[in-house]
């Protein structure tokens, strides 16, 4: 493990005891003292995560709103100062570079990409930037801390000034957290309410000292449960259910593609998928039985394979065991019966509504 990233944080995990594994290159914790328990208590009360792993990117320059409006999928005109929205990166013939959240800040955009695709997304960036655009990569110097859960409020407000708690979701402010300089915004990847944290690196064990030690401290939580929270919610991982095979049409991201106005790379495929359909299409699954399922797993109907498993796992909120897959479109609405092939065992299973668990508290997601 000798080649693997570290993030500043790494000596708070170990000593928190930590398991530690290889995510994307880096030595991250994966879990704290149990998926379950870390899982609950972000949607109960609060969960702080390390994601210092992710891809900072600055794009800077006169020009800078038209060349990602050119470059992204989203409309990024419809967002100002202090604004983000989740948008993707798409190759020239409509796959999925990445997708990312694009923080409009007052002289400059921030791109926050995922951490496989750091190198993919620079060198994409790069070869479509027209001259008079800047670019930094900033993911070496940045640390990120995810503060998740409806009581994160409780646990930012000792030590935070000015207080950030008036942000509405998707919006960021810059405000000072354990005395150190930050980009508070009101962001995640969980479907709780909560904020993610953004400062020099040097200086982000600071923050998460100054959050732990608290009266109203959070849950230490690791990349395990923040992958379960975010399937419960139907969120797209790159690599599971985004690809460079796949357009954004069939994981169900039209919302995220400005297909109107268009000028992407693209865009013509994803206009033409979105008015003729997809070959399949992204659902969320819950088994009706016992069974775990796990990506790769067959999804059956009428003893033919109808699709296939792309992220699963034992729900912690809902007891059962969840997935998200792609399934043949006549396959694809809520209360379709199915069956995952589980290790050679069919577990009879339904299509269900996204996302998993009551959504009424917790309006948070990237739509």
């Amino acid at each position: 493990m000798t080649d693997l990233k570290r993030t500043s944080l790494y000596d708070a995990h170990v000593a928190a005891k930590a398991k530690i594994v290889d995510f994307a290159g880096w030595e991250m914790p994966v879990e704290y003292v149990g998926v379950r328990a870390e899982h609950l208590a972000v949607r109960s009360t609060c969960g702080l995560f390390d994601v210092s792993h992710m891809g900072q990117i600055e794009v800077m320059g006169k020009g800078a709103r038209e060349f990602l409006q050119a470059s992204l999928t989203n409309d990024i005109t419809r967002i100002g100062p202090g604004q983000a929205q989740y948008t993707l990166l798409p190759d020239d013939n409509g796959g999925v570079i990445d997708d990312l959240l694009a923080y409009a800040l007052l002289d400059r955009f921030l791109l926050v990409v995922n951490a496989s695709n750091i190198d993919a997304c620079w060198a994409r960036l790069t070869s479509l930037a027209p001259d008079g655009i800047d670019m930094v990569n900033r993911s070496p110097d940045v640390g990120m801390l995810a503060l998740q859960g409806p009581d994160w409020v409780k646990a930012l407000t000792p030590v935070s000034s000015p207080e950030p708690f008036a942000l509405a979701y998707m919006e960021s402010t810059e405000a000072h957290v354990a005395g150190v300089p930050c980009l508070v915004a009101r962001t995640g990847y969980t479907g709780e309410p909560g904020v993610e944290i953004m400062c020099d690196a040097s200086q982000a064990p600071a923050v998460w000292d100054a959050l732990m030690a608290g009266a109203d401290r959070p849950d230490p939580c690791g990349l395990a449960s923040r992958d379960t929270l975010r399937l419960e919610m139907g969120y797209p991982l790159y690599g599971n259910e985004l690809s460079r095979d796949r357009s954004p049409i069939s994981a169900g991201l039209k919302w995220a593609c400005d297909l109107a106005h268009g000028g992407f790379p693209g865009v013509e495929r994803m206009q033409r998928e979105a008015e003729e359909g997809t070959p399949d299409r992204l659902v969320g699954i819950v088994l009706t039985e016992k069974g775990i399922p796990r990506g790769g797993c067959p999804v059956m109907a009428g003893g033919e394979q109808v699709g296939v498993v792309t992220s699963g796992t034992l729900s912690p909120s809902l007891g059962v065991g969840a997935a998200l897959a792609y399934v043949s479109p006549e396959h694809a609405h809520v209360g379709a019966q199915v069956s995952i092939d589980v290790r050679g065992k069919e577990k009879a299973a339904e299509v269900t509504r996204l996302p998993m668990v009551d959504s009424s508290p917790r309006k948070e997601h990237h739509q």
